[in-house]
């Protein structure tokens, strides 16, 4: 056996239990503060009321903070996080003047018997707190710009669902029936790529230049879609509303499920960008004839490389009320597996987009590329479910659910504003689609506009008493009827100097020279030995030259800035001894309402767990805070 007689090293060991605050101990400290001095925690205790049995002598508060703390934690279950604070119980509480921190099983009865009024006035108290303060000196709201020059904020509309899988259970007469903890708030539905048998649906709302969220509603299954769309209108109309934006200038981004004339209704005339989902409009008149034609524009996509081919069908009726859409077709060749989006139909797969955007701003090529941007707010809910986590089961009631999931979102934007002012970044533009080249260049690289067609232009009357081209009406089969009923297909197509395209189409002679109808239809008459000729002049479409425009700040700096700013520094925690206090041994009179034991006021019962004065004093001491950033927050810097 060997020894080392020197080492650089002393180790020494001790009996006594010192534990270490939680890295996250820090980033609770500041927004603790920072909710204080907003008095945005007044605010909950004054105006969230709710009262019910077995909660001793804790209030609405007491819970808000335990699921604040929650959420900052990043903690898997309620029983890791209460494992971490149990030993900083009380200066975890003093932060937010409270005194006892509630038992686990006392925050499950309260999110159990929470209801419907107390979560509403609660998510107005977030979606106000939202927009009472700017991100940063001076806010820019980011946005998108047009080809003209108009500014447009986009919001991104969408459900996400979390899927729940739950155990077989043997289902005989001498056994009851099964009890499901998530019966409340979870219900079949459809559940994705993720595993399990029941699901809740969560409708989100988030503003997609400054990645705040604006709203959240959850539902089990897969939802009421139509009614919470509703309330994500009326929160983005408050949002433009508040920031003196037109609400005609709200652009809101959809995904498949609200792709019908019905649900655009609900869309309170603002901007929208969606994917349909009724493939019956391939089928119309309009649109066939369309299809028909030579396309306007061919989209690629980047990143899966598949290329569109596009047809523009705009100022189309959809739904009961005949609301007129922007119609928007892509094509591109069927591969070997079945599209999971789209019809597909003679090997094309068909994808339908629905927009209200002018097509003198947006192109059909820029709806579809604004359209599969989505993509990002994907990226958004993937940050959320890592950083936030917010489909977690805080609770087994719904509305207690829904608290939890309306805090979580909350501190995500009270992350981004601290983070805003840790790291003051000026807003970043992005060129989201280039510029036009004029009409010269474009002819000179290409036979086909960059911008598309414009509407079809027939030609006029060219004498009194005789059919012009408008009395030809297009079909389903891209052929022209004459008002003999004959058909007339495409015989040639032309190219214009202005970059417009000409298609000639002709009927048959042999229609033509036993038609009635023919001195009224040809210039000669019956004398001459050609078939009729109509052509359709598709017009290069006019559209401003300027680049779309997009600008935002990263999706991730601001709100991990203040996330890992004190993750890695040393935090002090220390409690004095609590203030001595003579006791008062005179007998202090009762009023008549103690003495009739009457049901505790409001103020009475949030001052049974407040933090009394002469207690115990709590000093915290935090490093790594830059000086602006602790001025910005009143903190006092050594």
């Amino acid at each position: 056996m060997t020894s080392i007689a020197y080492s650089p090293v002393s180790i020494q060991t001790s009996v006594h239990s010192v534990p270490t605050p939680p890295s996250w101990f820090g980033e609770m400290t500041l927004l603790a503060h920072h909710l204080r001095r907003e008095a945005v925690l007044a605010a909950i205790e004054e105006q969230v009321h709710f009262a019910r049995r077995r909660f001793g002598r804790y209030e609405v508060i007491d819970f808000v903070v335990v699921l604040i703390g929650y959420a900052i934690s990043g903690e898997r279950t309620l029983e890791a996080f209460y494992k971490q604070v149990q030993p900083w119980a009380s200066a975890f509480m003093a932060l937010f003047g409270r005194d006892r921190l509630p038992a686990r099983s006392t925050l499950s009865r309260f999110l159990a018997a929470l209801d419907q009024a107390a979560v509403e006035t609660l998510r107005t108290l977030f979606q106000h707190d939202l927009l009472a303060r700017p991100l940063g000196q001076g806010e820019l709201l980011g946005g998108l710009w047009d080809r003209a020059g108009a500014h447009y904020l986009v919001f991104d509309v969408d459900g996400t669902r979390e899927a729940a899988r739950q155990r077989a259970l043997p289902q005989t007469a001498d056994r009851p029936a099964p009890q499901r903890r998530l019966r409340d708030i979870c219900a079949p539905g459809y559940t994705g790529r993720k595993r399990g048998e029941v699901v809740r649906t969560r409708t989100t709302v988030l503003q997609m230049h400054t990645h705040q969220w604006l709203a959240t509603f959850g539902n089990p299954g897969n939802g009421q879609y139509r009614e919470e769309l509703r309330c994500a209108v009326a929160a983005i109309q408050s949002y433009v509303r508040a920031h003196d934006f037109p609400e005609q200038q709200a652009l809101i981004r959809l995904d498949g499920q609200y792709g019908t004339g019905a649900v655009i209704a609900d869309l309170a005339g603002l901007a929208y960008v969606t994917r349909g989902k009724d493939y019956r409009l391939l089928d119309r008149a309009g649109v066939q004839a369309r299809l028909h034609l030579p396309p306007d524009q061919q989209f690629t996509h980047p990143e899966s490389g598949i290329c569109r081919t596009l047809y523009d069908c705009p100022e189309q009726p959809l739904g009961a009320q005949g609301k007129r859409c922007r119609i928007v077709v892509a094509t591109h060749p069927a591969g070997v597996t079945k599209s999971r989006v789209g019809v597909t139909r003679s090997d094309l797969v068909y994808e339908l987009f629905l927009s209200n955007l002018p097509q003198g701003t947006f192109t059909a090529a820029d709806v579809v590329a604004l359209y599969l941007h989505r993509g990002a707010f994907e990226n958004a809910l993937a940050d959320e479910d890592q950083e936030q986590d917010c489909d977690r089961w805080a609770s087994h009631a719904a509305w207690g659910q829904e608290c939890w999931q309306i805090l979580s979102q909350w501190v995500w934007n009270l992350r981004l504003e601290l983070g805003h002012q840790l790291h003051p970044e000026p807003v970043r533009t992005t060129e989201f689609a280039p510029a036009h080249l004029s009409a010269n260049d474009q002819q000179a690289l290409s036979l086909t506009p960059a911008q598309g067609y414009g509407p079809t232009a027939e030609a006029l009357p060219w004498k009194a008493g005789r059919f012009s081209g408008r009395d030809f009406v297009s079909q389903s089969d891209g052929t022209l009827r004459c008002p003999a009923g004959q058909s007339l297909h495409v015989n040639e197509r032309r190219r214009e100097a202005d970059g417009g395209l000409r298609v000639v189409y002709a009927a048959s002679i042999r229609s033509c020279r036993p038609c009635p109808l023919r001195e009224q239809c040809q210039w000669q008459g019956s004398t001459t030995k050609k078939p009729r000729q109509v052509s359709l002049l598709l017009h290069p479409l006019v559209v401003g030259s300027a680049p779309l425009l997009w600008r935002d700040w990263s999706r991730r700096l601001h709100r991990r800035a203040c996330m890992q700013q004190l993750a890695g520094q040393r935090l002090e925690v220390q409690m004095a001894s609590p203030l001595s206090a003579s006791p008062d041994l005179s007998s202090s009179a009762l009023s008549r309402a103690q003495r009739a034991h009457y049901r505790l006021s409001w103020q009475e019962r949030l001052a049974r767990n407040a933090r009394a004065p002469g207690a115990c004093q709590v000093a915290i001491k935090l490093f790594g805070v830059p000086e602006g950033f602790a001025t910005f927050l009143g903190l006092p810097t050594t």
